[in-house]
């Protein structure tokens, strides 16, 4: 019997804290798209960030690993390509 792998879809939004949102309890905003995904998918309820400028924020996602240790640690930072990240791994496991 063939294995079957989950669909990942993973979108982030930018400029989008947690109480700009809707489907997050936002009292401000009405997202309902954003909040139709979230229902219909899975949510990070408890997801932190350490580094809030963007930039380096998406390179610590892209990679798992702190600025410091990625390397990416302004606006302006270019992140090494030959870096492990996790569209590389999915690639690498058949996605």
């Amino acid at each position: 019997m063939p294995t079957t792998r989950p669909n990942i879809v993973f979108i982030m939004t930018d400029d989008h804290a947690a109480h700009a949102m809707s489907c997050y309890g936002s009292r401000i905003n009405t997202t309902p798209n954003l909040d139709r995904i979230a229902d219909g998918g899975m949510r990070f309820d408890n997801c932190y960030c350490t580094n809030s400028i963007c930039t380096p924020s998406r390179a610590t996602i892209l990679t798992g690993l702190y600025s410091h240790k990625n390397g990416v640690t302004t606006l302006a930072t270019h992140m090494d390509n030959r870096m492990t990240t996790f569209p590389k791994l999915l690639q690498d496991a058949g996605y």
